[in-house]
This record gives C-alpha cells, sequence and structure tokens, in this order.
C-alpha cells in the first residue's frame, strides 16, 4: 500500500474500534490528511480497520512501528481512556502531533504532562469532543456573540442515561476510574459550556456509585456483571469566571427523562442549545421583546456526525501557525473541571478551578462539509 500523497498529512490510528470507523468514514471527506496507518492491541481489528479504509494507504502497523513510521505525522489516539495519557505521551516522545478522543487523560497530573510536553516540543496536541465545531453549536456561539439574549445571566446542562450496558459490546471499562458519565458524557457538555461562555472558575457538587454492580444486556458479554468503581451520578454547580452559574448533571442512573439538555438564559431571552453530543441543531431563540421562540438558521454544513473535524482542524492549524480549536489547552482545563467535580463531591466544599483557558475562536461561517479555512 502507498503511503500519503504530496502535501497531504499522514495520519496514524491507535485504537480500531468503534469509534475508529466513524472517523475513518469522516477522514475521507478532507483534503488535508488521510489515515497512512493504524494498530491495535487486537491486530485483527487493525487489519480490518486497513482493509476499509476507503483511501486504501493504511497499513496495519505494531504500535512502535506506527510510532517509528515517517510517513505518520499526527497521530489519532482512539484507545480506552485509562490508555490515552501513556500513548499520547509516547506518541509526543516520537515526534508526532497527537489528537485523540476524550477525556485527555484520566488524572490532572497526567493531562498536564501531555500539555507540557507538546509546548515544549512544539507539537499541537488536541482533543475530542469536536461537536462544538458542529453547526449547531456554531450557532450558538454566533447567536450569543451577536447579543440575540442580552448578557448571559445563567446555564444548564444535563445529560441522563442508563449506561453503556444497554448496548455496548464491551461497556466494563465505562465503570472505571476515568470513565463513567462524568468523563463519557461530561466532556461534551464542559467543552460546550466554555467554547459558548468562556471557562470556568469553580465547582461543586455531588458524585455517588448509584449501584454497585450492572449487568451487561448486549453483545456477547450479556449477563456479565460488572463491579462499578466510578462515581455513576455526578451533579453540580459550576461559577464561570465571569461570575455566570451552570447547573450541570451528568448520569448513568436515568432510564427517561424530560429536562432541557442546555439552555442559557439571558438579560433579553433564551436560548435553547441542542445536545453537545451532537453536531446539527436545532437551535431556538426566545425574544423576550417578542415573546416567542424562533428557530434559527444553521450556520454551516456540519450538522451530521462529523467527527473528525477537530483532527482537521488541527492539521489545518499545523500549516498556518495558529492554535488548533480543539486544543490539548482545552480539553486539560475541561479534565481540570471534571476532576474538581469529583473532589468536591468527596469533600462537599466548592472547589477552585486552578487552570484555565480562552474561548476558542468560531469557525467561519457558511462552511460546506470538508473546508475548515
Amino acid at each position: 500500500m502507498s503511503a500519503a500523497r504530496a502535501g497531504v498529512v499522514g495520519v496514524g490510528v491507535v485504537g480500531c474500534g468503534v469509534i475508529s470507523r466513524v472517523y475513518q468514514k469522516v477522514a475521507a471527506e478532507f483534503a488535508g490528511f488521510e489515515v497512512v496507518a493504524c494498530s491495535d492491541i487486537d491486530p485483527a481489528a487493525a487489519k480490518a480497520f486497513a482493509e476499509a479504509d476507503p483511501s486504501g494507504r493504511a497499513r496495519a502497523l505494531a504500535f512502535e512501528e506506527l510510532l517509528d513510521d515517517p510517513q505518520v505525522e499526527v497521530v489519532l489516539n482512539l484507545t480506552v481512556p485509562s490508555a490515552h495519557a501513556a500513548l499520547s505521551r509516547a506518541a509526543l516522545g516520537a515526534g508526532k502531533a497527537v489528537y485523540g478522543e476524550k477525556p485527555l487523560a484520566t488524572t490532572r497530573d497526567d493531562g498536564a504532562e501531555l500539555v507540557r510536553l507538546a509546548t515544549d516540543q512544539g507539537l499541537a496536541l488536541g482533543c475530542a469532543p469536536d461537536t462544538f465545531l458542529g453547526a449547531g453549536l456554531q450557532t450558538c456561539r454566533l447567536a450569543l456573540d451577536e447579543g440575540l439574549i442580552g448578557e448571559p445571566v445563567a446555564a444548564v446542562a444535563f445529560i441522563g442515561r442508563h449506561g453503556p450496558e444497554e448496548w455496548h459490546p464491551n461497556p466494563a471499562f465505562f465503570y472505571e476510574p476515568g470513565a463513567g458519565p462524568l468523563f463519557d458524557l461530561g466532556p461534551y457538555y464542559l467543552t460546550a459550556t466554555v467554547a459558548l461562555l468562556g471557562p470556568i472558575a469553580s465547582v461543586s457538587g455531588i458524585a455517588r456509585i448509584s449501584t454497585p454492580e450492572r449487568l451487561v444486556r448486549a453483545g456477547a458479554r450479556a449477563g456479565e456483571v460488572l463491579k462499578v468503581s466510578t462515581p455513576t451520578h455526578v451533579t453540580g454547580t459550576l461559577e464561570l469566571v465571569s461570575g455566570v452559574p451552570v447547573t450541570f448533571l451528568t448520569s448513568f442512573d436515568v432510564w427517561a427523562d424530560h429536562l432541557p439538555k442546555f439552555e442559557i438564559y439571558g438579560t433579553e431571552g433564551t436560548l435553547s442549545v441542542p445536545d453537545p453530543n451532537t453536531f446539527g441543531g436545532p437551535v431556538e431563540v426566545w425574544d423576550a421583546a417578542g415573546r416567542h421562540w424562533r428557530s434559527l438558521e444553521l450556520v454551516s454544513a456540519y450538522t451530521e456526525n462529523s467527527r473528525g473535524i477537530g483532527l482537521a482542524d488541527l492539521v489545518s492549524a499545523r500549516s498556518t501557525g495558529r492554535a488548533p480549536r480543539a486544543s490539548g489547552a482545552l480539553s486539560f482545563h475541561v479534565l481540570d473541571v471534571m476532576a474538581a467535580l469529583l473532589q468536591a463531591g468527596e469533600e462537599r466544599s466548592v472547589v477552585r478551578v486552578e487552570s484555565s483557558v480562552e474561548r476558542p475562536e468560531p469557525l467561519p461561517r457558511g462552511l460546506a462539509r470538508g473546508e475548515i479555512d
């Protein structure tokens, strides 16, 4: 199989599980990079990924071979959360830029080390989620920047599900430290919060394990009982640097709900934000003067599942010298907030968030799929 085409950034995928196929599909839309190698702890999974690659250029390699491959300029880390830090550290040490699935790491110390390594070596570091670059949340960003609801005064962000044991073929890691609903689902809502409203200054909250065991109900492991070792319900209050309070909930203990996913309340109206775990709309604004809801036209074509747009943005950023929007600094701030929420839950205290980050720049309006800048 051939290497990357001239002028195209070669990407090596590490972790060829369920989510890798979404990245594989979306990667084909962007002209700036292509997958040239892949690796997995299960060689059969890497082989299957390579055989399914639409470019025909992906080669199944051992991890060490992938890091040694000069055609690989960026490593896409799609492994389980407990492996994120070690594999990203190795990739940075090999001189590769890194973009990974969330979370950046499972501890503050590991996350801070990755940011430091990338900075010291002048390497790009990025991390999912990139849903805030989708048409829905970018439309919300424009609505806030244009003052459609006046000054934000408060927000709510809720996500409740009943756990991945209902559908995932290998759900055990979701109930281990570094996962749970906070680290699995929380990054979508916390990243959206920062991207729309700015960084978080302090948190308070409660975290608990509601049931100590979970029964797997899907796939080859159906009937297996999982031990739960991380909180399955986390609720808290976030105080933004701006002073805006955000009521936050993430849970694997909810069978069904009628809660809003995300709403922002302003001095002149309300912004109904679409699910931050998606890329599209709808986006609605309640106009206090007119006393009615109205839908906003979405600002780009990124309305469908576009996982990989953050990777494409990182590749584009490398060529222009700007910071990637789904940056290591942003993902570390989110990791810091999540760690603070767990600390607040244990201590029943208000915990200051030591890190901070600037809101990432919005994407240009009117982008077609496959376009970034």
